[in-house]
């Protein structure tokens, strides 16, 4: 079951692209947090959407909203991805699935008629607010649409 606005935030600790272990509750009440979970690196739709989420970076920042994006990759992939791409904020690598699982974006077979792959993070946004609280909850069925980025910013908005 995935988590849902008014929930508070379930912690967890992840390896970054720089193999740094970032702790969610050490954000929670410094910043609000938008979490963007997404399926893989080097993906074309994956790759449109943490670019335009780079392009805007200020805009988040001026919400004090700290972004981190969640893949099952490994840090690895993840750290040649950002070398390429500059991203400028963390890409967390949900190797063993347990984040995906706890949120409720599990994809346990991702396009099964193409590739059937299985445990894949669904494209999802989250908004949390500096108290812990889910304010916004997007998580998509398609892996070819991205998140409503203007909805994401208003909820960031409302929270200042």
């Amino acid at each position: 079951m995935s988590l849902k606005v008014g929930d508070n935030f379930i912690d967890f600790t992840l390896k970054n692209q720089r193999f740094e272990n970032i702790t969610l509750s050490e954000y929670v009440g410094k910043n609000n947090i938008v979490i963007l979970f997404f399926p893989f690196v080097n993906s074309s739709v994956c790759e449109r959407e943490l670019c335009q989420t780079r392009d805007v970076l200020e805009d988040y920042k001026g919400f004090d909203a700290t972004v981190f994006a969640i893949s099952v990759d490994s840090p690895f992939a993840q750290k040649l991805w950002d070398e390429k791409l500059k991203f400028g904020f963390d890409l967390l690598s949900d190797f063993n699935k347990e984040v995906c699982r706890s949120y409720g974006v599990l994809d346990e077979n991702w396009l099964s008629e193409k590739f059937g792959y299985y445990g894949v993070a669904k494209r999802s946004a989250f908004v949390i607010d500096k108290l812990g609280k889910i304010q916004y909850v997007e998580i998509l069925d398609e892996p070819g649409k991205e998140p409503d980025y203007n909805k994401i910013r208003e909820t960031l908005a409302s929270l200042k």
